[in-house]
Parts: structure tokens; sequence; C-alpha cells
């Protein structure tokens, strides 16, 4: 047994040992051994002052003050694992952007949570958690900071609360539509105010009644030490009402020009209308979510024995066999079988055109079969299949924060506080001026109303709703806002060549043979080098010889990396690889030096086959452009971005294909381990790039470069190295994806400059008794809406044509 398994005796948990702090799940324990690395680790930690492990419940009870992330990798650096669950919870009751630091701080003090981000625009909490942090802990922290947690039948608890908002604001329309016609009056020189105690009658269920939301929010925040936007309204009309009561009740209603119930009634409708609207953008600036999942039909039919069995969608299993009619929606991602006919992908990746399907083609969860019917065996269900994670990425961007909004978050903590502040003074410096009691609340009253948090708290998060769901309809997908900060700092775009810039599908085009070998004979070789290899090269030279009798088969395989391969066929020791193989072999290519330049003046990509020091063969291989490549270039230029292609085919092979696109800058025979250090050469000359590709072999450059781009047509390497992922291998999507995250972040500055404008002129304003509340009141709603409305109109946003 190992020496310090006695180290970690099973907790005592008896009455006498004080209760643990905290109580960390561990994974990976399997004796008592691990038990003790795991509690030395802990004890460690700065903070902790006792620590006990037991590997048969798996769980560490750990004494003192230490920060949970910290515990975490602590265990994690002792080899074993805190397990991690991921939440998204729906926070009722936030209403500006103080409500989102409280939220914060109150959920981010439950033992288990490890780091949370709310979202205002969302109205919703992601949470990165020890595994088994309750819903119920969460939900309790939030209402004792104020907040409710929402459950699960979000959608229809959304419906139940608009028609309850559509119906306040009805309400509180025609209670306050008297005031609103003598306002109307006093403009044009009429008296239509009604009398005093009607004004009364009016103004006091809308303070009280349709008001009451602000009341109870601001008493909780009150009661949590904290301030928000309600407290602000409340107090705001609370005392324009209380002072209009106490006049009422002092001269007696025939002074109802005198009173202020008006200002008091109408600044709770234009806040219940401005909320009405933003609550109407923000739904739309969060439909990219739903319309996505949206897109999954709910049934599917199942061949069961031969026959056909309609089933829900839920309920298919990986290898079953579904069939889909024209017109259907695919109900799971997978291999289509039997059938061919064409496919409407243009809901998932924006892809306009029809794309064709025939056996052996992959297809995804809601895209529409169009003119034939198929059989596809199922490869992905659930959350496993491209829908989802378009979406789960899609959602992760929304809830991610822009650096920017941490000086957002520092304002709004004491915002609420210092507006409460100048009103104060407002209200101090108007009566030591020498106003009436009268003019010095009613000023005080209009401060506290101009001031809006909503627009300062909603002003990123719909931004980059809006932005990213936009992008998300093109079949752009963002990973996080730090992408859409990078991108719009780009100033190279560089490309890897093959199946980025290129089809990717080479086709032998020429083959020259050496004197005295037969070209035939020489393809059969080449054929047997290459049979099973999934290279591009490979499946050229296959397709080339497929019409002759079957290679014969290759003993002592061997891939050379970034230069080719070897092997013995037939007893005789074959290569077949780039130039650079040749050159390493010290090969002669006797006859064919002629040819070999002709082919790389072409463009066209070279391969060698060399027996011992003596070329055999030489074989010349053409990957067409894609269609919208010499179109992304042009856009990119007019963009003001230079840009680049790293290719691993010799100089005059690659040159070709960089002029005929006009791209500027050329990095040829580059090794795929050598891409980075080209990445990090143009860095070092003060360039910003960009790097799109779509192999296993790109994923060093693209975790490299300042911004991944991934062609969603390439391997999950690629893309988990990436920050941007095109769902379709169309190098007009790069121009496309730049373009919206720059107009992103032009959108989240132009909202922030509105939001802190707004207050930075309003305030003064109010205070120097140049607003009334009315005037404020609806100047406050407006903010809120401009910044959603600015946002929607960014969800507008689509590709050009030639980026479909």
């Amino acid at each position: 047994m190992p020496p310090d398994m006695p180290e970690a005796p099973a907790p005592d948990l008896s009455p006498a040992m004080p209760r643990p702090a905290l109580a960390l799940p561990v994974e990976g324990m399997t004796c008592a051994a691990c038990a003790g690395r795991v509690r030395r680790a802990l004890l460690k930690v700065p903070g902790v002052t006792a620590a006990e492990v037991n590997p048969v419940t798996g769980r560490a009870a750990v004494m003192g003050q230490a920060d949970l992330g910290t515990l975490a990798n602590a265990v994690a650096g002792a080899g074993y694992r805190v397990p991690e669950a991921i939440l998204d919870l729906a926070v009722g009751g936030m209403t500006c952007a103080s409500c989102v630091a409280r939220v914060e701080r109150a959920l981010a003090r439950v033992p288990g949570v490890l780091s949370v981000q709310v979202n205002l625009a969302t109205a919703q909490a992601h949470l990165r958690a020890v595994a088994g942090t309750t819903e119920a802990a969460l939900g309790a922290a939030l209402v004792a900071a104020g907040y409710r947690l929402v459950q699960a039948d979000r959608a229809g608890g959304e419906d139940a609360a608009a028609a309850r908002e559509a119906r306040d604001l009805l309400a509180a329309a025609l209670l306050s539509a008297p005031f609103l016609l003598g306002m109307a009056g006093m403009a044009l020189g009429q008296d239509w105010m009604p009398g005093g105690w009607v004004q009364a009658g009016l103004a006091t269920p809308v303070v009280f009644w349709l008001g009451a939301r602000f009341w109870r929010a601001g008493f909780a925040a009150l009661r949590a030490g904290s301030g928000n936007m309600d407290q602000l309204v409340a107090i705001g009309t609370g005392a324009a009402w209380g002072l209009s009561m106490f006049l009422l009740l002092r001269h007696g209603g025939g002074h109802a020009h005198a009173l202020y119930f008006e200002a008091a009634a109408v600044v709770v409708f234009f806040v219940l209308l401005g909320r009405w609207l933003e609550t109407r953008a923000r739904r739309a600036t969060g439909a990219a979510i739903a319309a996505l999942l949206g897109l999954a039909p709910r049934t599917a039919r199942r061949i069961d024995g031969g026959t056909e069995h309609e089933v829900p969608a839920a309920a298919l299993a990986v290898h079953d066999l579904v069939v889909v009619r024209p017109g259907e929606r695919i109900p799971a991602d997978g291999v289509v079988r039997e059938g061919s006919c064409g496919i409407d992908e243009s809901a998932l990746t924006g892809e306009s055109r029809t794309v064709e399907k025939d056996p052996g083609a992959q297809v995804s969860t809601g895209t529409i079969v169009l003119d034939g019917r198929l059989v596809i065996e199922v490869r992905a269900i659930g959350e496993e299949t491209m829908l989802a994670r378009v979406a789960a990425l899609v959602a992760a961007a929304q809830a991610s924060r822009a650096p920017v909004q941490k000086l957002v978050d520092r304002v709004s903590a004491v915002f609420v506080p210092v507006v409460m502040g100048i009103a104060a003074l407002t209200l101090a410096g108007w009566l030591a001026a020498g106003a009436g009691l009268e003019q010095a609340v009613i000023t005080a009253v209009s401060v506290l109303v101009i001031a809006c948090p909503c627009a300062l708290g909603l002003a990123t998060p719909a931004a980059i709703m809006a932005g990213t769901g936009a992008a998300a309809r093109a079949g752009i997908l963002v990973r996080d806002m730090e992408a859409i900060e990078r991108a719009q700092a780009i100033t190279l775009v560089a490309f890897d060549k093959t199946g980025t810039l290129t089809e990717g599908r080479p086709r032998l085009v020429a083959l020259h043979p050496a004197a005295g070998v037969a070209p035939a004979q020489a393809l059969r070789l080449a054929a047997a080098l290459q049979a099973g290899s999934e290279h591009p090269l490979a499946r050229a030279v296959a397709a080339a010889a497929a019409e002759a009798a079957a290679p014969p088969p290759v003993e002592d395989f061997r891939a050379l990396p970034g230069r080719g391969v070897e092997g013995v066929v037939e007893g005789r020791r074959l290569a077949l690889g780039s130039p650079r193989l040749l050159a390493e072999r010290g090969a002669v290519a006797a006859g064919l030096g002629a040819p070999a330049a002709a082919e790389a003046a072409a463009g066209r990509s070279l391969a060698w086959l060399i027996e011992g020091d003596a070329a055999l063969a030489l074989l010349a291989f053409e990957d067409a452009p894609k269609p919208g490549a010499a179109g992304a270039i042009a856009a990119l230029h007019a963009a003001g971005l230079r840009t680049a292609m790293l290719s691993g085919d010799l100089r005059a092979a690659a040159q070709g294909v960089a002029t005929r696109l006009g791209i500027d800058d050329l990095a040829a025979e580059v090794l795929p381990a050598d891409k980075a250090a080209r990445i990090a050469a143009w860095q070092a000359q003060g360039q910003r790039v960009a790097m799109v590709g779509d192999g296993v072999n790109d994923a060093p450059a693209l975790a490299q470069a300042d911004l991944g781009i991934a062609m969603g047509t390439g391997t999950d390497v690629a893309i988990a190295a990436a920050g941007i992922t095109l769902l379709r291998g169309d190098p007009a999507l790069v121009p496309a994806a730049i373009e919206v995250a720059r107009r992103t972040q032009g959108k989240i500055r132009q909202n922030l400059a509105w939001a802190f404008g707004y207050n930075i002129i309003g305030l003064p304003l109010a205070a120097a008794g140049l607003l009334s509340p009315v005037v404020a009141g609806a100047a406050m709603a407006l903010s809120s809406v401009s910044v959603m409305a600015s946002a929607l109109w960014l969800a507008r946003w689509r590709p050009r044509e030639d980026a479909r």
C-alpha cells in the first residue's frame, strides 16, 4: 500500500466538527492515496484552514475562505477534476444595468458557482458551476436579491408576461388619456385639464396599481442594499403624487392647474410604454436561436421491419433508418442511403442555392428535401446535431461580454446612488436659491425620472444579440465577443490554399513518364502507393486510375509529413511526393525538367514518382479556385485589407493561383508545421492577421493568428481553434464575417455613446429645471427604445449577394 494512505481518513462529520464551509465533488480518485494527494493540494491553497477528503463518496470538505475556482484549479493540479455543469437560468425582475451587477453578485455567492454572466437583453444568467449545484439554491439567492427564477416553460411564461404588460399598458393609456388631452390643451391655450379630485382618482391607480411593480422591485433592491431604475421611478412618481395630494388637501380641487398628478401618471405610462416596446424589440433580436431550434421537425418516419412508422423525432436513435419525402424537413443528422435530390440548406447555412445530395452524402437536421425521396441513416440526434451545436454557439456568443462592458458595469454599480444624490442636491439647491417647495420637488423629480441606466445595460448585449443573430442566419458563427473585437482590428487576411481558396478536389491533368517508362505503368505504381490515403492528391490519382486494373498492394508503407509517401510495390521501393522530396532524395529528373517548368508556370501542383535516385514520372494536378474566391479577395481589398496565401506547393505553382485571384502576398513551399511561424512573422511586422483554413494542419496557424476563421466544411480540430466558423466553404463569407463583426462593434460604440450622452445632456437640463417630469419620462423611455431599435437595424444585416 502507498505509504501516504493513512493521511486521508474518512472525514469526521460528527457534531464536534465545524460544519464544512464548502463541499466539493472530486472525480478520478480510486483509493486513499488519491484522497491524500487531493487533501494536500487543497491545504496548500491560501485561506484553507482544514480539508478532509473521502475517496468513497468522492467529496472533499473544505474549511476556510478560499475562492472556489482556486480550489478547483488546485484539484486539477493534483491530477483530478472537480466536475462542472453549465446552467442557463431565466431571471425575472431585471430592469437596468445595476440589476445585472446585483444578480451576478448574488449568484456568485452561491456555493458551487465558479463564474456567472448575466445578459440584460436576454434576461438570462449563464453559469459555470460545480456539478450538483441546484436551481433551488440559485433561485433562493435571486429571491434574496429581489429577483426571481423563471421556470422551464419560458416561452409560455414570456407570452403570459407580454399579455400582462399589454393589459397594464392599455389601462395606463386610458387613465392617462385625460392628462395627455389636458396637456395638449395647455399647449393650445385651452384649459382641458380635469378637476383636482378627478386627477387624483385617475392618477392614484396608475401610480400605485399599475406602477406597483416599481415599488416592489425598488423595495427589494433596497433590502438587498442596492439601487435600481425602479427606485428612481417609484420615488419620482411618488413624490409628484404626494406633493399633488398635499396641495389638493390644502387648497381644494379648484387649483387643478397647480397640481402634478399628470406628471406622476404620464411618467408611469411612458415607462410602461418604453418597457413594452423594449420587450418586443428584445424578443425580436433574440429570435435567431428560436428560429434555428424551430427548424427541427417534431416527428419522423422511421423504418421498422421494412415498414414506415411515424414516431416523435426525439425517439430516434443512431443508425435508425428514416424516410424523408419532398417538402419535409430532415429530422436528424445522417447519411443518405437511398435516393438523390436537391436540399434547401438556406435556413441553416445561408446557402441560397440548392445543394444536390446523392447516396453517401451527409445531411443536417432542419434542412428541406425539395424534389425526391431519401432514406437516411441517423448519425447524430439531439444536442449532437449540427443544428443544436449551431444554436449553442449562437447562444454562447450572445451571452458573451464585451471588454467595454466592464466600464458600463462600474458605472452602473454607482449610477442610481449618484442620481439620487444629484436629485437631493437639486432639491436643496433650488430651495436655497429661494424657489418654492413645489418647484424644487418637481425639478428633483425630473432628475430622478430622466436618469436611465436601462439604456446603458442594453447597449452592448442588444448589439451582440443582433449582430451574432444576423451572422448566424448568413451561415457565420461567432464564438464570442472577443472574436468580434479582434475582427474589427484585422489588417491582413491569410488563406490556406487547398480546400479554402480552391475546391480541394484536384484532378490529375498530366502525367509525364521518364524515358523507358510506360504511362500506364507509372499511373499503376502511383495508384498503389496512394491506395487508402485520404489526401486530395491521392484521391485524384485513384480517380485517374479507376478504369485500369486494381493496383498491386503496397508493403512497408510510410507517410512523409509535408513531403509525400513511400513504400514497397512489387518488390520495388518507391516514393511519391513533392519537389521537396525529389530534392531530398537527390533524384535525377532526366528529360522532365522542361515539362516540370511548364506545368508549374501553369499554376499546377507537381508530384514525382521516385525509385532510388531516379524520377520515374512527373504528375501534374490542377485544383480550380472556388467560384467565390476572386470576389472574396476583391471585397477584402475594397475593405482596406491586405491578403495573403499559404501553400505547400512550389512557388511557381502557387504564384499562378495567387496571380489569378489578385492576392497581395504569397508564402509558398510552407510545411504544415511552419504555417504558424509564418503567421507570427507577419504579426512581427505589425500586421493583425486573420487566418482562414479548414484542415487539421491549419489548427496551429488558426490558433496563432489574431483571429481564426474556419470553414465549416473542414475538420473539428480546425473549427475548435477558430473564433469564427463559416458553415459553408465559400470564401465570399470571409469578407462578410469581417463586415458583420465591424458593424457589431460599431453598433456597440454607437449605443454606448447614445446612452452615456443622453445622461450627460439630460441630467444637467433636468437639474436646471428645463425639463418637466413628463418630458423627462418620455425621453427616458425613448432612450431605451432607441438602443433596441438601433440593434434591430443591425439585425437586418445581410451579406452581399455574392456571399450567398
